[in-house]
C-alpha cells in the first residue's frame, strides 16, 4: 500500500559508497554541532552510544544511506516524530533517502518549506517536555525500512527431462527445509543489541544522575522538501538505532566520558582570571 505522506528531501548531499558488509547498518547516523561545525564524538558505555551536548548549541542529525537502494528513515527526537510532532512510532512518516545519499536534518518539520531548529536546552525547555512528554527526553533514534521491490516480468522455460510433479515436490521440500532453518536460526545482532540495551537501562536506573538537557524548538529555518511514494518491504524496520545524549557533566558523572572533560567544560564556559594555561608549542617549520 502506498504511503503518500512520506517525504523526500529535495536537496541531498552525495557521499562516497561504502563497502557492502553483512553487518553494516543501512543508515549511519551522526550528530553535528552546527555552532562549532564539529561532529559530536560517540562514546560506547554499558551497551549504549552517547554523545555530549552543549546547552544553547544548535545541532543536526546527519543520516547517510549506505546502500544502493532507497530507504525510509523514521526520525525520533526525545520520543517525538521529527516530522509530525506525534509521539514516535516506527510505522509513522519519515524521510526517504536515495541510494548512497546523505542529508542533515536540522529541526522539527513545520511545513514543506521550513523547520524549527534543533538545539540543546535544559530539559524543562525541551519541545517534548513543553508538550507534556518528558519521559523519553535524551534519545535520538531512527527506524529504517527497505523498499518493496517492484516485480519484473520474465519468462522461465520448463525444466528439460524432469517430471513436473517431481519438480514441484522438490521445490516444496526445499521450501520446508528453508523454513525449518529459519526457525532454528540464532538471534539477530539487532535482537542481541536490544537485550544488552535493556539491561543497560536497568543499570542506569540506580544512582545515575537525572537527565539534564533535551532538544528545544528553535528559530524557523528554510528547509524545503517534496512528497514521494514509498512502499515498505516489511512492517517491522530492518534497522533500529538509538543515540543517547546529555551534557558533559552528567556523562562524566556516569563514567561515559573521562573526568578531565568536566574541568575543560567549566574552564571554557566561564570567565577565568588566567585564561591561558601553559606555554604552547610553536608552529611547525615548512
Amino acid at each position: 500500500m502506498l504511503r503518500p505522506s512520506l517525504l523526500l528531501l529535495s536537496a541531498l548531499i552525495a557521499t562516497t559508497a561504502c563497502s557492502s558488509l553483512s553487518a553494516q547498518p543501512l543508515v549511519d547516523v551522526d550528530i553535528v554541532d552546527r555552532d562549532t561545525g564539529e561532529w559530536l564524538p560517540e562514546y560506547r558505555h554499558r551497551g549504549r552510544d552517547w554523545v555530549p551536548g552543549v546547552p544553547g548549541h544548535r545541532y543536526s542529525v546527519r543520516m547517510t544511506n549506505t546502500t544502493g537502494e532507497r530507504v525510509l528513515v523514521v526520525l525520533s527526537v526525545d520520543g517525538v516524530n521529527a516530522i509530525s510532532g506525534a509521539t514516535a512510532a516506527a510505522n509513522q512518516t519519515g524521510y526517504v533517502l536515495g541510494p548512497w545519499q546523505s542529508t542533515e536534518i536540522n529541526g522539527w518539520r513545520k511545513s514543506w518549506q521550513d523547520i524549527a531548529q534543533f538545539y540543546f536546552t535544559d530539559l524543562p525547555d525541551s519541545y517534548a517536555a513543553r508538550t507534556g512528554r518528558p519521559d523519553n527526553v535524551g534519545v535520538i533514534g531512527v527506524a529504517v525500512f527497505r523498499e518493496r521491490a517492484q516485480p519484473q516480468p520474465y519468462y522461465e522455460p520448463a525444466p528439460i527431462g524432469h517430471d513436473d510433479r517431481e519438480y514441484d515436490r522438490d521445490n516444496r521440500y526445499r521450501d520446508q527445509a528453508g523454513r525449518a532453518e529459519g526457525k532454528a536460526s540464532p538471534a539477530s545482532p539487532q535482537a542481541s543489541r536490544r537485550a544488552s540495551e535493556s539491561a543497560a537501562d536497568s543499570a542506569y536506573g540506580h544512582g545515575a544522575p537525572a537527565q539534564s538537557i533535551g532538544t528545544g524548538h528553535g528559530a524557523r529555518e528554510w528547509s524545503p522538501v517534496s512528497r514521494t511514494d514509498f512502499v515498505r518491504a516489511s512492517r517491522t524496520p530492518a534497522q533500529v538505532l538509538q543515540l543517547r545524549y546529555d551534557d558533559i557533566d552528567n556523562l562524566v558523572a556516569m563514567g561515559v566520558m573521562p573526568r578531565h572533560y568536566r574541568y575543560d567544560n567549566r574552564r571554557h564556559g566561564q570567565p577565568q582570571a588566567f585564561p591561558n594555561g601553559f606555554a604552547g608549542d610553536p608552529p611547525g617549520r615548512w
